[in-house]
């Protein structure tokens, strides 16, 4: 800066005793133009950032401005809200399909086996029926039919769907020839759990005359 010191009189002839100074600063200084026709600045040092409802057209942003792709904050945040909700729901259903899968075992609460007390006719086959009673979880059940004629089947299985709560499994015996025959049918449930239970009869020819 240039500094120039003038003393000037109280009529404005330049000599007096009352003085003060007058600093005369460099063009670049400015408090902007005060009139049509006031001169703008020759130069602007330093950079201008403006806070508010924008940047004049008179001194432009000293960087490039970018608006961001993609919605608003609000749009955005709902978005966000769908997904979770989206990803809420899928968590339930494999968690559901997992404790259908792994959660807790199929459980027997009853085992019963029944036929016709009459027995089977002659040449005929009894229909030995176990009566398995569920707490409505799916599951498989494992057993074996064995009989008092020292025959045993393989291991079967059955299928029990979700909410079933009594299962029937069938024995097909069948007896031929004439005479008297005391029978005995037992199921051995292997799982999901061990039990047994069995059931009593007789087959008699000779008693109804068949032949």
């Amino acid at each position: 800066m240039n500094d120039v010191t003038r003393k000037l009189t109280s009529d404005g002839s330049g000599s007096g005793d009352e003085e003060y100074s007058a600093t005369v600063l460099g063009s670049h200084w400015f408090a902007g133009p005060e009139g049509p026709g006031a001169v703008a600045p020759d130069r602007v040092e330093g950079s201008v950032l403006r806070f508010g409802p924008g940047v004049t057209a008179a001194m432009p942003a000293p960087f490039p401005v970018t608006v961001p792709d993609g919605p608003p904050p609000g749009r955005r945040g709902a978005g966000l809200r769908r997904y979770a909700l989206a990803a809420a729901v899928l968590l339930a259903v494999l968690t559901y399909l997992g404790w259908q899968r792994f959660g807790p075992a199929l459980h027997v609460r009853s085992l019963a086996v029944t036929t016709d007390p009459k027995g089977p006719a002659c040449d005929a086959a009894a229909d030995v029926v176990a009566v398995v009673g569920t707490d409505g979880r799916p599951g498989t059940l494992a057993y074996r039919w064995v009989r008092s004629d020292g025959t045993q089947s393989e291991q079967l299985t059955e299928r029990v769907p979700s909410g079933q709560r009594e299962t029937r499994l069938h024995l097909l015996w069948t007896f031929r020839g004439q005479g008297s025959y005391p029978a005995r049918a037992e199921i051995r449930l292997l799982t999901p759990e061990r039990r047994t239970a069995a059931v009593e009869f007789t087959y008699d020819c000779r008693a109804r005359g068949g032949g």
